[in-house]
């Protein structure tokens, strides 16, 4: 049976993105084999995704963890982080969304052109202000510089959210005056229940940028007993010793976990919330 020139492009659409997808997910493959594999196997087998032997010690002995720190405490260090900072920074920044798109106050459209130049600078820029004004705060060593600027709203999100208060009709702000309701009767009553997923969107996000970001736990913690797990993975690689690879990789897939379960719990709000966002109803 002939196969007609529209099935070949379909077939080979298919392979082509088969192939693509495999590349993009081979390193995580490397990483899940590796953490199986015997220390002194890793890297002189490092194409094969089969160990010739399944070494689930790598888990017992990456989990056990250092300086009498099991990595339970950085896992626990990281939600403790991911939690306070994703409420911080989403119900704050749903608030200061609401007041730019609803709330009409003076100088308005400044505030918000300095709210979105602010996208446009580097993180690095703000690096060292940052520190010396959590230093002269004396917040080094905790966790306060890494939740509490959470709490002051983030530029992005503001922005996200206010694009899908935009599509709410303000008919529904002016009939709920008319109930009695005042500003922030209207806000947690009418606009709230309507922008939950832009809201969730917002804190898919933050809950993937705090769980993976580095540089600000190595800038404000010192202390192993207060690490976070991005942090206490790099001390596996001890320059004064032998590197324990296999506890290392099997630590770094568990850590991937969360992020798979959050993402395939509630990956329908991320398409419904990016997708409605720039719509103008």
């Amino acid at each position: 049976m002939a196969i007609s020139r529209r099935q070949w492009k379909t077939v080979s659409y298919h392979l082509l993105v088969g192939l693509l997808a495999l590349g993009m997910i081979y390193p995580i493959l490397w990483l899940v084999a590796s953490s199986l594999k015997p220390n002194d196997e890793i890297f002189t087998t490092a194409y094969s995704l089969i160990p010739s032997s399944l070494e689930w010690g790598n888990y017992a002995s990456g989990w056990a963890g250092f300086a009498g720190n099991s990595f339970g405490t950085f896992f626990k260090n990281s939600f403790i982080i991911v939690v306070l900072s994703t409420i911080g920074a989403v119900c704050s920044s749903a608030l200061v969304a609401y007041a730019f798109s609803r709330v009409p106050f003076f100088g308005r459209g400044f505030w918000f052109g300095c709210m979105m130049l602010t996208l446009m600078l580097p993180r690095d820029v703000t690096i060292i202000p940052q520190y010396i004004m959590f230093s002269e705060l004396g917040w080094l060593q905790s966790f306060k510089p890494l939740i509490v600027p959470q709490f002051l709203g983030i530029p992005f999100f503001i922005f996200l959210i206010m694009q899908f208060i935009r599509t709410v009709p303000a008919d529904l702000d002016e009939a709920a005056k008319i109930d009695g309701c005042s500003k922030y009767g209207i806000f947690f009553k009418v606009i709230l229940p309507l922008i939950v997923p832009a809201m969730m969107t917002s804190a898919i996000f933050s809950f993937y940028w705090t769980w993976e970001d580095f540089i600000h736990p190595l800038l404000y913690l010192n202390q192993p007993e207060l690490y976070p797990v991005s942090l206490a993975l790099k001390l596996f690689l001890d320059g004064e010793s032998l590197n324990n690879w296999g506890g290392m990789f099997a630590m770094s897939t568990l850590s991937l976990v969360p992020v798979f379960l959050i993402f395939f719990i509630f990956q329908k709000y991320i398409v419904e919330g990016i997708s409605t966002s720039g719509l103008k109803g």
